[in-house]
């Protein structure tokens, strides 16, 4: 069959994409590659199809109108896209992903190469010819730039037609389609196929199997579940899709096991995801009301989440009184600290849905006593990790909102989203990372949670880089108190550079003894039960604070430059300063300056850590867990150019 007509299908809806299948996976190398592959005549291999009724069909988009046949794409999905977005200027219907990853593709006249748009070199220059507005406007569009192009030699105005041509005739182009046909290929033979030939990429998780089976039944279910994660997304908190479903599973069946649903009345699921969805945001809403965990960078312990839903579910949505309510913040704080649903997620969570269903909240606090061997106590030691990527990142800004932190210079309680021109609230290096730098110390020691606290914009910058004895001595005499509420040592020794790690020590006593006695607050409660939001009206997306993204070229040579090449690349965000654990375990191995949990390119490959200074152990631990770890920003780089060039030339 001709491309053209394969995409023709696509515009009429014969040929479809199965809801089971991910969204839009491709990086823009792999585009430029693909046409690459398409103007030189190589093999771009053939496509799979399921053949089955239209009325039956579970289809992403736009559902079909005609009677009959359709043919659902199983191998195929990712060049099929390229090919409709490039061509028709525009995504398919059933696209999910990256749109720009399809737009602004060009070609060079004279080197015959595929590019995307760069102003500096392609703003009108004829040489690069846009392929999208080719295809729309067919050869005789380019005919006169062509003409001009050449200035009078006509071998070399043929030779550039002949170019376009061959461009243009790519929709021509015959593809051979294999089709699965037949009664008894039910949803569950179909999707064993599809990871049969799909054996190369990434094969769908448990998560997606169930909710394909729920989707061939409800097709609205995974469109109602993107517009809640859209919701929540908007309001500062990115969770994924296999989060929410397992939210939903336990709510609905008190089990962690994804395969427990297939036993779920469609009814019932969606009146159980409509639960979910309120819980999850009551949830969010009071996190941030009673522990100020209020942005997506501090809300550890999303693996906790369907255990607090199972609990909402019990008492109709909402808390049914302050002691629950705390006694369970007490719990989930714990439960993240101790990296409780890191590891055997499913294992924990069955754990902790029978507790909580036999004896509630306390059933909650004796199975994680007895998993911590009798205690649950916040140590002073604890507090030795370093970076924001940290457990105890969190629970630093916890305590920062909860005992109302002063700012140093206004001495106005710290809170998020303050108003006011550099109000914002900023991650601040009590001891300035140039001045430890000056004097030799490590990036870990330099970024070390306890040299962190939380100032406003307009005080970060008027500390700067000061020395710690000058500055701290300034706002203590003009603002008495602000130091003490941020658990700064007041023993004007330890403020001296060369004190440095006793100042450290000093403080994470400070620390722990100020975690422990509000955690025994939330254990003992009641705590007066403020007035909360609706679970269904989220409190407005607020800015987090400053991350310290900008600074990590300081911290790490060529880390700006790095992420200049993954973005030119299409290639996955990373989450910086974070922790990293064993997927066995869930013990925390290091925090990365680095971290791409689901490959450089979103769902494929092997999960990549960049982490300049690791000790043996740590990586020793990491290579076991099957983990790339990179020391530094110039040697990931160089991987980076190595794979875009086997994407354009394989």
């Amino acid at each position: 069959m001709h491309i053209s007509q394969i995409l023709d299908k696509v515009d009429s809806g014969d040929i479809a994409l199965p809801e089971f299948q991910r969204g839009y996976v491709w990086t823009r190398d792999q585009v430029r590659g693909f046409f690459q592959s398409l103007y030189r005549g190589y093999p771009i291999g053939g496509f799979l199809t399921w053949s089955t009724k239209a009325e039956n069909a579970d289809i992403r988009g736009e559902k079909p109108t005609q009677d009959g046949t359709i043919h659902l794409l199983l191998d195929g999905q990712q060049r099929v896209t390229t090919l409709y977005g490039v061509t028709r200027g525009e995504p398919p219907r059933f696209f999910e992903g990256n749109t720009s990853t399809l737009t602004g593709l060009h070609f060079n006249l004279q080197t015959e190469v595929f590019e995307f748009y760069a102003p500096a070199k392609m703003k009108d220059n004829p040489v690069w010819v846009d392929v999208t507005a080719l295809f729309q406007g067919g050869l005789g569009s380019q005919l006169l730039a062509v003409t001009q192009l050449a200035a009078g030699d006509a071998e070399l105005q043929a030779s550039y037609i002949e170019r376009l041509n061959r461009i243009t005739q790519i929709k021509d182009r015959n593809v051979h389609i294999d089709e699965v046909t037949g009664d008894d290929k039910t949803i569950d033979v179909v999707v064993e196929i599809f990871n049969r030939v799909n054996s190369g990429g990434t094969k769908l998780s448990k998560g997606d199997l169930a909710l394909a089976a729920i989707c061939a039944a409800w097709p609205e279910a995974r469109p109602t579940m993107n517009q809640a994660l859209s919701t929540w997304s908007d309001a500062g908190f990115d969770f994924k899709l296999d989060w929410l479903l397992r939210n939903v599973n336990a709510v609905l069946t008190g089990e962690a096991q994804f395969s427990k649903l297939a036993d779920v009345p469609v009814s019932a699921f969606q009146t159980g995801l409509a639960e979910t969805i309120d819980a999850i945001s009551y949830l969010l809403n009071v996190l941030g009301g009673r522990l100020g965990l209020d942005h997506g960078r501090v809300l550890n312990g999303r693996g906790a989440f369907p255990v607090m839903s199972r609990l909402l579910h019990h008492h109709g949505g909402t808390f049914p009184d302050a002691m629950t309510r705390d006694r369970l913040f007490y719990w989930y704080i714990h439960s993240f600290l101790w990296g409780r649903h890191t590891g055997a997620t499913e294992t924990a969570l069955n754990q902790d849905l029978q507790a909580v269903d036999e004896g509630g909240v306390d059933g909650l606090i004796d199975v994680l006593r007895r998993n911590r061997g009798g205690h649950l106590v916040v140590r002073p030691d604890d507090f030795i990790g370093s970076s924001m990527g940290s457990r105890f990142y969190p629970l630093l800004y916890m305590l920062t909102r909860v005992y109302g932190a002063q700012d140093f210079v206004s001495g106005v309680p710290l809170r998020d989203g303050m108003l006011g021109r550099l109000s914002s609230l900023q991650v601040h290096h009590i001891f300035p990372k140039a001045r430890l730098y000056e004097h030799g110390y490590s990036r870990a020691e330099v970024n070390a949670v306890a040299n962190f606290c939380f100032l406003t914009q307009d005080t970060n910058l008027r500390v700067g880089a000061k020395k710690p004895i000058e500055y701290l001595a300034e706002i203590e005499n003009r603002m008495p108190g602000a130091l003490a509420s941020q658990w700064i040592p007041m023993d004007r020794e330890l403020w001296q550079i060369e004190n440095y790690p006793d100042f450290l020590a000093a403080r994470r006593e400070l620390l722990a003894q100020a975690a422990n006695e509000f955690l025994q607050t939330l254990h003992d409660g009641p705590s007066p039960m403020e007035l909360m939001p609706s679970a269904t009206a989220l409190i407005p997306k607020q800015p987090s604070p400053s991350d310290g993204s900008e600074d990590h070229e300081t911290d790490i040579p060529g880390f700006t430059a790095l992420l200049a090449a993954l973005e030119e690349a299409g290639l996955a965000k990373p989450e910086l300063d974070s922790e990293v654990c064993d997927p066995r375990t869930g013990a925390a191995i290091v925090v990365a300056a680095a971290y791409w949990p689901q490959g450089l390119q979103e769902e494929v490959g092997m999960p990549v850590v960049l982490a300049p200074d690791t000790t043996k152990e740590e990586q020793a631990a990491l290579e076991a867990s099957d983990y790339r770890v990179f020391h530094s920003a110039d040697s990931l780089r160089r991987f980076i150019d190595n794979l875009r060039s086997e994407q354009l030339t394989g």
